[in-house]
């Protein structure tokens, strides 16, 4: 059984959103709010639209040419526990996770001591593009990113990110919290009065 997840689209094939052939999943909600963001449609918590997480792998999983699956948005750790489960089911099937956040790492490995989805997504995650578009930093030669600040991270990167946190990622049994509290600690996370559309659930 999967989760619900709103989200604001899905591009089926892409190859802009991360290495090869890509599924990319728009995540509806961002706290962020950068200016110049390309996506500024997405910053509404109340915007976009629910699918099943379980929809979204089937068709996933029915095209064999794409190499992997982006989390972008929005802001995905907004809803870590929905792509969490997504997330098992990519890496089961051999395939790439890619996720974009706004988020640095060092916020997210502090973060992964309090939501286990957020740390189990950084344990799953093949590549991590992190930090807020920055306008006066857009540099359209950069791989993957829109602005200078923001890194290209890869599993070794952000083990050793976490490691300097004092947070070993490794494998370990995933047991979700409650909604309330993912609710609960997401606004905390955020950082303001800032609510996840988990009204649909």
């Amino acid at each position: 059984m999967g989760y619900k997840l709103r989200i604001n689209g899905l591009v089926e094939e892409s190859i802009v959103d991360g290495p090869g052939m890509r599924f990319v999943v728009f995540t509806q909600g961002c706290p962020h709010r950068c200016d110049g963001c390309h996506n500024p449609d997405t910053h509404p918590s109340e915007g976009g639209y629910v699918v099943d997480t379980e929809e979204i792998l089937a068709l996933f999983l029915n095209n064999p040419l794409l190499h992997g699956m982006t989390f972008s948005g929005g802001e995905p750790f907004m809803q870590p526990d929905a792509l969490c489960f997504l997330a098992e089911q990519i890496k089961a099937s051999g395939k790439s996770l890619v996720i974009y956040t706004g988020y640095v790492c060092e916020t997210l490995t502090r973060w992964a001591r309090q939501v286990r989805s957020v740390e189990r997504l950084l344990e799953l995650v093949d590549v991590l593009v992190d930090g807020p578009y920055v306008e006066k930093l857009r540099d359209l030669e950069l791989p993957h990113r829109g602005s200078s600040n923001q890194r290209l991270l890869y599993r070794e990167d952000i083990r050793e990110i976490a490691c300097q946190d004092g947070l070993s990622l490794k494998p370990k049994p995933y047991v979700p919290l409650t909604q309330k509290q993912n609710l609960s600690i997401c606004d905390t996370m955020a950082g303001r009065e800032y609510r996840r559309p988990f009204s649909v659930w």
